[in-house]
Order: structure tokens, then C-alpha cells, then sequence
């Protein structure tokens, strides 16, 4: 009982992080919803702009997401033509992700909202606190393996 006694809401890393990022996405959300896109959604046209075709193991990794999360956003684009699912080449039971024409249009129209997302995020936090939120962010995820990776390694 004594653990419960110490536990407080406002030392909580991960709720101010959940809360954090639930706060940033809505401004996010609300600047590229005239196109049609979530900012998940825009984040995964973004990383297939950048990175070209992906697995939907490769992409869930490097945005962090599991691929049940990943799945439930990838469906919409796929239904609008913004992106395809195919069979991998290199082993046919891997999806591939791949960006049509049109995800890279839409892509493209919602950057315009992602611009005064930025925008908006930085004139109410501070330019110089956003850019070092940014950095340490990175930092936290690029510093820990994922639980999944860390339940493997611990296998072996």
C-alpha cells in the first residue's frame, strides 16, 4: 500500500506525455482536416513521400506504432486510392505500402495545414522550447528500444 501512497498523477512521465501529444495532435488534426486526413494519416503519406515503399512491419517500426494501430489507419487511405497494399517482392507474405499519384496530391494539399500547425505549436510554446520539445523527444525514442525488441532481446 505503501507504493499506492506515493503515486501522484502530476509525476506521471507518461501521462504528461499522452496528454501532451493528445493536446498537439488536435491542433495538428484541425489543420489538415480540410483535406480529408488525420495526422497519423498525413505522418504515414509523409513517411512514404520520404522514404518511398515500405513494409507495414518496416513502417509500424519507424513510426513507432504497433501494427494493429498502423492497420486501422492505413485502411482509410487505401480505400481513398492514396495508397496500395500489395505483396512484397523480396517475400510475398510481407505488404507493401506504396504511394499513388493521389496520396501524394493529398499529401501535398495537407502540408499547407501542417505549415500553420507548426506555425500555431511554436507561436504558443515558443520557437526555441518547441525545437529543444522536438530534440528531446527524438532523444527518448532513439535512446530506448522498442518493448518488443526488448522482449525478444531478453529471450536470448
Amino acid at each position: 500500500m505503501a507504493a499506492v501512497n506515493r503515486v501522484k498523477a502530476e509525476d506521471c512521465y507518461c501521462l504528461a506525455v499522452r496528454q501532451a501529444a493528445r493536446y498537439v495532435t488536435q491542433i495538428y488534426d484541425e489543420c489538415v482536416a480540410s483535406v480529408g486526413l488525420r495526422s497519423t494519416q498525413f505522418s504515414i503519406l509523409g513517411k512514404l513521400t520520404r522514404k518511398g515503399p515500405m513494409t507495414i512491419n518496416g513502417l509500424a517500426a519507424d513510426m513507432v506504432m504497433d501494427r494493429t494501430t498502423l492497420g486501422r489507419n492505413i485502411l482509410p487511405l487505401e480505400r481513398e486510392g492514396l495508397i496500395t497494399i500489395t505483396p512484397a517482392a523480396s517475400d510475398r507474405r510481407s505488404k507493401e505500402l506504396r504511394l499513388t499519384k493521389a496520396g501524394e496530391a493529398r499529401f501535398l494539399a495537407a502540408a499547407e495545414g501542417w505549415v500553420k500547425a507548426q506555425a500555431r505549436f511554436e507561436s504558443s510554446f515558443g520557437r526555441e522550447r518547441a525545437s529543444e520539445l522536438r530534440a528531446l523527444l527524438h532523444a527518448v525514442v532513439a535512446r530506448q528500444p522498442a518493448p518488443a525488441d526488448r522482449s525478444l532481446s531478453s529471450r536470448t
